[in-house]
């Protein structure tokens, strides 16, 4: 009973038949048992997840993770128990972290569930009923009233101005009229006029359906099975620091054997050579990486948060830095959502309407002219803006926050562009047709003086033809139909939707109005086209996105002409061929192969009408073609999308609850231009994590050779493992950490977005960490030696040797606040953190080299003047050196 998907395209008796149900009985106590029994509850299963310590294990389970254990494990062998409960607070601060992260990911389904825990109004025995709908099953007969949500997929039977907004499941953005009628041939959920899906909402109207699939069946279960199916995939970030820990994990168990290999061929104590193997472990691990990495994308939340996009998970701030495609809903986040009449016709002569959205402050003047039509106004344009707003049903409203509509879209814009004109018209109503699909017109009977004039609006198709004449400035004339039909046909070409307008005078005692009076006799008053217009600024972000290198495209559930016209304002690039068309809708896209449905979606940028598997499939075939994909929805329709792009981007204003638990970033604002601002953030995110990765794998590297080196000749090691943990946990947190607050570069937005494939550090910058290296480590030994040969004590010359790695850090610093540009672009004051942090660790460095109480912790003594002035000198070197080596690569063709 539930396996078919063309309920449509059957009539009611069909239907009725085939469920084997009454429309005006329902089911009975003993057939509703058997079919409970058969078809099960009306639920959505939700799948089983990790438990809680599985999900905290997993965060363990991570190549970094295991070389600070290693770390932790290697300073218990020194028996350092302070150093070694350090480093395991930093891996367990980084778990719980993750695993908050984790277990709030995945909720998705679960506000799916709770969208039917409501009661629904049946028919049982022939009596109307209240009944969980959890208990419904297929036969049972369904009563829908405005403000309902639709609690199964209902085939309709009988409606009465039933209209459906299905927002959430299609993404169309005005209420759907509903009609009982089989339609003729296939269609997309969104033009399925007959049918009512589980979780939409009724908003006008009254209705009776019965239930043709229930719980996993239904559409929303489908999309549920997709959000459970789809992959949630690794973010750039996250694949790059696994590769990068892989290497790094590799490289010091490889340095480390070589120190214990060399150490035992040369015959020194295996309690000795493992110190040393430790050591050169300790040195080499980067143990500030974890904490910087996450606390540089917690400033990138903050950041985020005040451009209105809220991270619900950290990997996501980089991810959107990364991306090469974002595909956008249209509606609210490309557009005002706000319907708003643009041109009137009538007279004919062509008006532009001035202001956007239902703010009423604008003005109506000639085409192309800007001097606004003044009272009183010409009787043509005074008819059909009384028309607009007495053949209307909603109302405008004032709020602190600017004008809403209450009640339908088109009518608010309706009412709206009468204001406009300072038409307010307070002619009683006597009587009204309402709008029906079926009729496609609204008409109200007013009294308007000593007259009784009926006003009607509704599609072109409808009035047009029953109209023998149209009003003039000079009275009524003659019309041709085929002009009107022109002009009809232009407005439309530019994404206008367009109704007509017409009156007819009846007689003085006419006290009501039927369809026949609307059938002929009526007097034309013109045209009112509307449009919900992109935002202003979202225009600008398209083209920020473009010149970034960041393709847009759009998917709505709207209509492929007015998505194109909308793209066209919006200055979305048509990638295909100049023949091709910039559009496709759901529909064409059906009947596409594999082969073909790929080159599509790289070459189109306008998806109309379609369904949420193939959002879906779109968002799998762009990452098949190697992008980094951001999806936005607001939908139940659009969750799986969300949750198989790189990056899912939820509306925060219009947006379902399912939408905003699928995704990794909402937006507070809805708009498209957050989206814009959020990539910026995400690619100085991404520039801050490289500039601490440059900054400290010198440190790491250079400590590691210093130890292998004096292994291989047998010497003392110039810097302890106790001292080299002091140097990565102090440097880490006063200076590394400090480059999170870096704010982004010039010109950030001008770059082309990063490869996907492309690793964490280019050449030239793997060419700068080495020889800043090995500069380091010249510098120590040359220094170490130097103190050793004059008679001074050991302690002196590891302490120098300490100080020379932390200064030259801390002046290598200044060089990695911008891999490219010299520090004086960036202003020296503009990173305080920065600054303080310098100041914090030099004040460190003292008590380190000159406090009593450090020097029997650590194994240090004073150092004079004469070793400052030489660590000094050697740092600003190496300051001076990095940034010719940066000069020269800027002057370089290649860049």
């Amino acid at each position: 009973m539930e396996s078919t998907n063309r309920w449509h395209l059957l009539s009611p008796a069909e239907v009725l038949k085939s469920v084997d149900t009454h429309p005006n009985v329902g089911l009975s106590p003993q057939e509703l048992a058997k079919r409970r029994e058969t078809f099960g509850e009306n639920v959505i299963t939700q799948k089983k997840g990790d438990g809680a310590l599985v999900l905290l294990l997993k965060q363990f389970n991570q190549p970094l993770i295991y070389i600070l254990l290693v770390a932790a494990v290697g300073v218990a062998i020194l028996g350092e128990w302070v150093e070694m409960w350090v480093i395991l607070a930093v891996v367990i601060v980084n778990a719980i972290i993750g695993f908050v992260q984790e277990a709030r990911a995945l909720k998705a389904i679960e506000a799916l569930s709770k969208d039917l825990n409501a009661q629904t109004q049946v028919l049982r025995e022939g009596q109307p009923k209240l009944v969980p709908v959890s208990e419904l099953v297929p036969g049972d007969v369904v009563l829908l009233h405005s403000g309902d949500r639709v609690p199964a997929d209902l085939r309709i039977l009988q409606e009465r101005q039933l209209q459906i907004d299905e927002s959430a499941l299609t993404g169309e953005s005005l209420p759907v009229e509903k009609q009982p009628n089989a339609l003729e041939s296939e269609a997309a959920i969104g033009d399925r006029t007959n049918m009512a899906y589980s979780s939409t909402m009724v908003t006008y109207g009254t209705g009776r359906g019965v239930v043709v699939s229930t719980g996993d069946h239904t559409q929303i279960g489908q999309i549920n099975r997709m959000i459970a199916s789809a992959d949630v995939l690794a973010t750039p970030l996250t694949q790059k620091i696994n590769q990068f820990s892989h290497i790094m994990l590799w490289v010091i168990l490889a340095l480390a054997g070589m120190t214990v290999v060399s150490g035992i061929l040369r015959g020194f104590s295996l309690n000795n050579v493992l110190l040393e193997g430790v050591a050169l472990a300790v040195g080499s691990i980067p143990e500030g990486l974890p904490a910087v990495v996450t606390i540089t994308l917690a400033i990138g939340v903050s950041r985020m948060a005040k451009r209105k996009a809220i991270i619900r998970k950290l990997p996501a701030v980089e991810t959107l830095g990364s991306t090469t495609v974002i595909c956008s809903d249209k509606t609210g986040t490309l557009t005002q959502n706000e319907m708003t009449v643009q041109k009137i016709w009538t007279g004919g002569t062509l008006y532009d309407v001035s202001g956007v959205g239902y703010d009423p402050q604008g003005k109506i003047h000639l085409s192309n002219a800007t001097e606004p039509l003044h009272h009183p106004l010409p009787m043509p344009m005074q008819r059909i803006l009384e028309a607009g707003i007495l053949c209307n049903d909603s109302r405008l409203v004032e709020k602190t926050d600017g004008w809403i509509v209450e009640g339908d879209p088109t009518e608010g814009a309706l009412i709206t562009s009468a204001w406009k004109g300072d038409c307010h018209p307070d002619y009683r109503r006597l009587d009204t047709i309402p709008f029906e699909s079926e009729y496609q017109y609204m008409a109200t009977l007013n009294q308007v003086g000593a007259d009784r004039i009926m006003f009607i609006k509704g599609s072109v198709e409808r009035v047009l033809p029953a109209c023998e004449d149209m009003l003039t400035t000079d009275g009524t004339a003659a019309f041709s139909s085929e002009d009107i039909q022109a002009e009809v046909t232009r407005l439309a070409g530019k994404g206008l939707r367009v109704l007509a307008f017409a009156q007819k005078n009846l007689a003085a005692d006419t006290a009501s109005i039927d369809h026949p009076d609307v059938r002929n006799g009526l007097t034309f008053l013109g045209l009112q086209a509307m449009i919900d217009p992109p935002r202003p600024e979202a225009i600008q972000a398209v083209q920020a996105c473009q010149e970034a290198g960041v393709q847009v495209k759009m998917i709505t559930g709207d209509h492929l002409g007015t998505a194109v016209a909308i793209a066209k304002k919006l200055g979305i690039e048509h990638l295909g061929g100049a023949d091709e068309p910039v559009g496709i809708t759901g529909m064409d896209m059906a009947q596409l192969n594999d082969e073909d449905f790929v080159r599509v979606a790289r070459e189109k940028s306008v998806f109309a009408r379609v369904s949420p598997a193939q959002k879906l499939e779109l968002v799998k075939a762009l990452q098949a073609e190697g992008h980094i994909a951001a999806m936005t929805g607001d939908g139940v329709n659009d969750a799986p999308a969300l949750r198989q792009a790189n990056i899912g981007v939820a509306m925060g204003i219009t947006g379902t609850e399912v939408a905003k638990e699928t995704a990794d970033m909402i937006l507070t604002d809805d708009n498209f231009a957050s989206i814009e601002a959020a990539v910026e953030e995400g690619r100085s995110v991404f520039d801050n994590i490289v500039k601490f990765i440059t900054w400290t794998l010198p440190t790491n590297i250079s400590e590691g050779l210093v130890i292998l080196i004096a292994s291989l000749l047998g010497r003392d090691l110039p810097i302890t493992p106790l001292q080299i943990l002091w140097i990565n946990l102090t440097t880490a947190v006063f200076l590394g950490a400090t480059l999170a607050f870096e704010d982004k570069e010039p010109g950030i937005m001008r770059r082309l977005p990063r490869k996907p494939g492309q690793p964490l550090l280019g050449q030239d910058l793997i060419f700068r960490i080495i020889w800043v290296s090995l500069v380091l480590v010249a510098g120590v030994y040359i220094l170490y030696e130097v103190i050793v040969q004059r008679g001074y004590d050991l302690e002196v010359a590891r302490t120098a040797a300490v100080n020379l790695i932390v200064f030259g850090e801390l002046f290598y610093l200044f060089n990695c606040r911008s891999l490219t540009l010299p520090p004086h672009r960036l202003g020296f004051y503009s990173n305080r953190w920065l600054l303080i942090g310098v100041a914090v660790m030099i004040g460190l460095q003292m008590l380190f080299t000159y406090a009593p109480w450090m020097n029997r912790i650590f194994g240090t003594e004073p150092i004079g003047p004469r070793a400052w002035v030489a660590i000094l000198g050697m740092s600003f070197l190496l300051f001076g050196l990095v940034e010719i080596e940066k000069s020269i690569r800027r002057r370089s063709p290649q860049n």
